[in-house]
């Protein structure tokens, strides 16, 4: 099943005229095909007005409204799905957290995973002590310059284990080139 091209050129058209500056819409199609789906895309995305966002179903869309009507084709992995629904809803979601007062604090969506090129550190609730695992110490030390070192150097483990080839994106100090080197986790020097 492939959708048509003239029942969407409508839609579209009847979206764009109940938007009083629709040169300010951005058209989106969800296609595995597309660029992938990145915290920063997401960023700038966040600074539209309106998106408008298509979904094609098995097949998809006829090639011709893409090409005349899209802006841009974004996939969120490389997987295929049966819709492109469910990659809609997971960048509307990736978007509105960015927008101000969607979260409960601005600075939640600026320390998350991939906002700094890294993946977040380990987070903790209470008690200190469960199943005789501890909440590390220097989260209870109050000593806030300790804890910020803490977490950068979480994030770095974090990475640096899980997802590599983010840490070859970025330009780390030299002090976190030598705290992964000594951790062994990476070694800056041959790469």
């Amino acid at each position: 099943m492939v959708m048509m091209y003239q029942p969407l050129k409508d839609s579209l058209l009847q979206i764009r005229s109940s938007i009083e500056d629709s040169a300010r819409v951005k058209v989106i199609y969800l296609s595995p095909q597309g660029n992938p789906l990145t915290q920063a895309k997401v960023a700038e995305l966040a600074q539209y007005q309106h998106l408008v966002l298509l979904c094609g179903r098995y097949e998809g869309v006829d090639e011709r409204f893409i090409e005349a009507h899209v802006d841009e084709e974004i996939a969120v992995g490389d997987f295929v799905v049966s819709g492109g629904e469910l990659p809609a809803m997971m960048l509307m979601d990736a978007v509105v957290r960015l927008i101000p007062g969607a979260l409960g604090h601005q600075a939640s969506a600026v320390e998350d995973s991939f906002s700094d090129g890294l993946l977040d550190c380990p987070h903790y609730t209470r008690p200190a002590v469960i199943d005789g695992m501890a909440v590390p110490a220097v989260l209870q030390s109050g000593n806030h310059a300790e804890i910020a070192k803490w977490r950068r150097q979480q994030k770095l483990t974090r990475t640096a284990s899980r997802r590599p080839d983010l840490l070859a994106q970025l330009e780390l100090t030299k002090a976190e080139q030598d705290w992964l080197t000594e951790q062994r986790l990476v070694d800056m020097k041959t790469e």
